[in-house]
C-alpha cells in the first residue's frame, strides 16, 4: 500500500511539474519538457496526454524542425477555467478576471463606500455578476473568487479579526460567502498585492512589499510562499512607530508609519486625486515636491529599518508604488544615505503591477490552489 501511495505520489508530482512547465513557458513540446524537466520522455508523453484528456492542455501545431521529425506544440488550454478577485477598501470596490495562465481579461474598479451590511454584499455581488457578464460566457467554468480585504484576515479562525480601515471585528469568512455564488477564498490586501508580485512578477524569490494605499501594509514572501506570522499579521509595518509621540495615525495611535506615508497624504494635497499630485509633481510644482520630499523622508526611514531586519528587497507597491518608478532614484539616495551597509538602495524596487494588485494576487491564488490539484 506504501509503494503504491508513492507511486501516485510521483506521478501527481510530475503532472504538475509538467504543467507548471507549459504554463510557465507558453508553447513547448514533450521533448522540450523531457530535457528541462530530466524526466524520460514516454512518461512526459504519458502525462502530456493525460493534460490534453482533461481539457487543461492543447496541441498548436508543431515546433520548429531539428533536423528530425517535428515535434508537437503544445500549450495550456488558458480558458479552461476562470478566477475572480475583489479587492474591498473603504470607498472603492475592484474587480478582476482572470485566465489560467494568469493574463488579466478584465478590470474594472468603482466607487461603492464600505458598508458592514448585508446589502453591501449584496451590491458587491450583484456588480460582481454585472462585472462577469459579456466577459465569461459559462460561469461554471470560474473555479472562485479571492476577495481581498485591508486588515487582520485569520485562516486559522476563518474571519476578518480586525479591520480599522472598515471598521470591522470578527467577521466569519462563511458570513461573506454566503452572498456570493461561487466558492470564496479570503487575503489581506498587502498579502494579495505581494502574492501577484512574487507568483507572476518580476520579483526574486524573496523580497519584502511595501504597500502605499490609503493604508500602509506590508507582506514577506519568500519562496512562493508568504509569511503569516503567528497571529496572521506578519508585515503589519503601517503600525511600526517611526516618530514617537508623533502625527496621529488613523487606529488611534500616535507616530505610526501610515501617518506619514498613507497615499491620502498625497491625494488630499490635490483635490483627492494621486494621479493629479504625480502629474504635478512631474510638472515641476514647487508645493508639491515639498510635499514628497517629506513623504519619501519618512519612507526612506522606514525602508532601511525593513531592509536592516529582514535584508531582503523591498518592493514598493500600493496606490503609491504604482507611480514611483520615476522617482526611484532619489528614494533610493535617501535609503542608501541611511543605510551602514548598502550604498546604492538598488535593493529599493517598484511594484510590477500597478493596476489592482490586491485583487490580481487574490484571484491568483484561487489559479494555484487548483493547479496545486492537477
Amino acid at each position: 500500500m506504501s509503494k503504491q501511495v508513492t507511486n501516485m505520489e510521483v506521478k501527481k508530482n510530475n503532472r504538475n511539474r509538467i504543467f507548471r512547465y507549459i504554463r510557465e513557458r507558453g508553447t513547448v513540446s514533450n521533448p522540450d519538457i523531457s530535457y528541462d524537466l530530466k524526466i524520460s520522455l514516454p512518461t512526459v508523453t504519458q502525462n502530456t496526454k493525460e493534460l490534453m484528456e482533461r481539457g487543461l492542455v492543447k496541441e498548436i501545431g508543431e515546433r520548429k524542425s531539428t533536423g528530425g521529425r517535428r515535434a508537437k506544440a503544445l500549450t495550456v488550454a488558458e480558458d479552461f477555467r476562470f478566477a475572480a478577485g475583489i479587492d474591498i477598501t473603504r470607498n472603492h470596490v475592484s474587480m478582476m478576471i482572470i485566465n489560467l495562465t494568469g493574463e488579466i481579461l478584465k478590470y474594472e474598479r468603482m466607487q461603492l463606500p464600505y458598508r458592514a451590511e448585508d446589502d453591501y454584499y449584496r451590491e458587491v455581488n450583484r456588480k460582481l455578476e454585472q462585472f462577469l457578464d459579456g466577459c465569461i460566457a459559462d460561469k461554471d467554468r470560474i473555479l472562485g473568487v479571492g476577495i481581498s480585504f485591508p486588515g487582520i484576515v485569520d485562516l486559522q479562525k476563518q474571519e476578518i479579526t480586525y479591520s480599522h480601515a472598515l471598521d470591522v471585528r470578527a467577521l466569519p469568512f462563511a458570513k461573506v460567502s454566503s452572498f456570493f455564488p461561487f466558492p470564496c477564498s479570503f487575503f489581506n490586501d498587502a498579502n494579495a498585492g505581494a502574492y501577484a508580485e512574487g507568483i507572476q512578477g518580476k520579483s526574486p524569490e524573496s523580497f519584502f512589499y511595501l504597500s502605499l494605499s490609503n493604508t500602509v501594509g506590508g507582506a514577506v514572501f519568500h519562496r512562493d510562499e508568504l509569511m503569516q506570522g503567528g497571529n496572521f499579521r506578519c508585515g503589519e509595518v503601517g503600525h511600526m512607530t517611526i516618530v514617537p509621540d508623533g502625527s496621529r495615525c488613523y487606529c488611534g495611535k500616535n507616530g505610526c508609519l501610515d501617518a506619514y506615508c498613507s497615499a491620502k497624504l498625497l491625494s488630499d494635497a490635490a483635490e483627492g486625486k494621486l494621479e493629479h499630485f504625480f502629474s504635478s509633481l512631474n510638472q515641476g510644482d514647487e508645493r508639491y515636491a515639498g510635499i514628497w520630499d517629506k513623504y519619501t523622508d519618512c519612507l526612506a526611514l522606514a525602508v532601511n529599518n525593513i531592509h536592516m531586519v529582514l535584508d531582503c528587497d523591498i518592493v514598493l507597491g500600493g496606490y503609491v508604488g504604482s507611480y514611483v518608478e520615476p522617482y526611484l532614484s532619489g528614494i533610493r539616495r535617501k535609503v542608501a544615505d541611511r543605510n551602514t551597509f548598502e550604498e546604492s538602495g538598488f535593493f529599493v524596487k517598484a511594484c510590477s503591477y500597478r493596476l489592482g494588485a490586491a485583487a490580481l494576487g487574490a484571484a491568483l491564488n484561487v489559479i494555484e490552489e487548483f493547479i496545486s490539484l492537477v
